[in-house]
């Protein structure tokens, strides 16, 4: 659903001629890690619930690139307590997002979602590294004690993410499913303008996305 969602979102904005790049890879260059960038990993790799010394991507995706800007969609896995920690470190002190604020008032409000879609083993419990980093999880759903390895992991990459492609020059723009647009005189959700847009919502679409461009 989530491809499919990026795919018509994509479409739509090739049709009214932006220029996009569609699934823009980015290889991480650790010698932009200054001593400063270092310490903001090591925060947010606390923050996630991390021990030992912090991992970092090699490479990072994105669903789509305009000029300097790189889009993100997350779906409801990526709002719960561990990305809320991580968006209080201090990366979001240094660098401003537009978007953190709504973010962290979505992780509050949108974690019993996440329960929903993220407790299968590939989530919750995630790649071999998540227990290397993150301990062991709990039983599926069981939030107390270590909770997810799995949901820690996406907590902290995210916010890899996040600060990565602002070392790279880049900036970094987050479409939460649950963001809504005003269009034929009402709220919409996002995720459910994309499963099938219809034409008469595209110019809402593009208004709502080149308001990020900025």
């Amino acid at each position: 659903m989530h491809q499919l969602k990026v795919k018509n979102l994509v479409q739509i904005l090739l049709d009214n001629d932006l220029d996009v790049e569609e699934d823009f890879k980015l290889e991480t260059n650790h010698n932009l890690l200054d001593e400063k960038a270092q310490d903001l990993m090591g925060d947010l790799f606390a923050k996630a619930g991390g021990s030992g010394n912090y991992v970092m991507l090699e490479r990072l995706k994105f669903d789509f690139r305009i000029d300097r800007f790189l889009f993100l969609y997350d779906d409801a896995v990526h709002f719960n307590r561990y990305r809320l920690n991580t968006l209080k470190s201090s990366l979001y002190e240094v660098f401003t997002y537009s978007w953190v604020d709504s973010y962290k008032r979505l992780c509050r409000t949108f974690e019993k979602e996440c329960l929903k879609s993220g407790l299968q083993e590939r989530i919750w419990n995630g790649p071999t590294i998540a227990k290397q980093c993150f301990g062991s999880s709990e039983e599926a759903g069981d939030l107390s004690g270590n909770g997810s390895s799995g949901w820690k992991l996406n907590a902290y990459n995210d916010a890899q993410y996040d600060l990565l492609s602002r070392l790279h020059g880049y900036k970094m723009i987050r479409i939460p499913m649950y963001e809504n647009i005003m269009t034929g005189g009402s709220l919409k959700r996002i995720d459910q303008l994309l499963i099938n847009p219809k034409e008469e919502n595209q110019k809402a679409i593009i208004n709502w996305l080149q308001r990020k461009l900025v």
